[in-house]
């Protein structure tokens, strides 16, 4: 993502806001980047996923999900920029809102280093560039550490299991395998046909795994599910706070830093 001049993921330019700004964030990460920019009191709207920071978006207007957007709720909030992101929202929804919303910033990094970009051009446009470049500065602290946790410890080949019935986890290319290899921890299987792959117990890949993580989103893992994968596979098995791998946005920052400590944690 290039913060350059303002520019997004699909390489519109946009310029610093003008006048009144109402924001409708449909992105649970980036809602809680605009709070932590100093936004909260120009977001007029955010989807029923987007928990945190849990008090200071009460008030906020829901618009429904990332997908089953409610778009007649976001007409009547008159938002002069909606935030969307190229994995957790549909085309369909971005087109419909360029209809009659002036300003859409579409959004998609890839890896921990992208956020700096996505903080710069969030900093840019909504005239926060001091605050944007404090939280570069302390996602740089971040990766750091977890740079410092993967040199100390052994590469380890992991699944990182995101759904149950299906069996699915993430491909090299997401962002959240792109986190884990952060603290060296390589996601299998290294070439599947598409990002969010489904698999069976059975895979021939599934030797090469050297530790499971069960992630608590999208779908919740629970201790009982612990034994349940022991049964298919005979490797360590953890449960795992799919916000530090998944969420980008300033809560990367608090992620990559647990992470690593996590992955300390495990070493026996």
């Amino acid at each position: 993502m290039c913060a350059e001049h303002g520019i997004d993921a699909v390489g519109v330019s946009h310029p610093p806001a003008e006048g009144e700004v109402r924001i409708v964030s449909l992105v649970p990460s980036i809602t809680e980047l605009v709070c932590d920019l100093g936004l909260t009191g120009q977001l007029v709207g955010r989807t029923g996923f987007c928990i945190h920071p849990r008090e200071r978006l009460r008030a906020v207007d829901k618009v429904g999900g990332t997908k089953d957007v409610k778009l007649d709720r976001i007409r009547a909030l008159a938002p002069t920029h909606v935030i969307l992101n190229m994995d957790e929202n549909t085309r369909e929804v971005a087109d419909a809102l360029a209809a009659f919303v002036p300003h859409l910033i579409v959004t998609h990094p890839l890896t921990p280093e992208d956020n700096r970009g996505l903080y710069r051009l969030l900093g840019h446009v909504f005239r926060r560039e001091a605050q944007a470049e404090a939280l570069v500065s302390r996602l740089d602290e971040a990766l750091s550490v977890a740079e410092a946790a993967a040199a100390d410890l052994p590469t380890e080949r992991v699944l990182y299991l995101i759904w149950r019935e299906p069996w699915m986890t993430v491909a090299p290319e997401t962002y959240v395998s792109a986190t884990l290899a952060r603290v060296g921890w390589m996601t299998q299987p290294v070439a599947p046909l598409v990002r969010y792959p489904a698999f069976e117990i059975d895979e021939d890949w599934l030797a090469k795994v050297d530790r499971v993580l069960l992630s608590s989103e999208p779908y919740r893992f629970r201790e009982k599910h612990l034994a349940e994968v022991s049964a298919w596979l005979d490797r360590p098995v953890h449960l795992i706070d799919g916000e530090w791998a998944s969420w980008y946005g300033s809560r990367a920052i608090e992620g990559m830093a647990a992470l690593a400590d996590f992955r300390k944690s495990l070493v026996v």
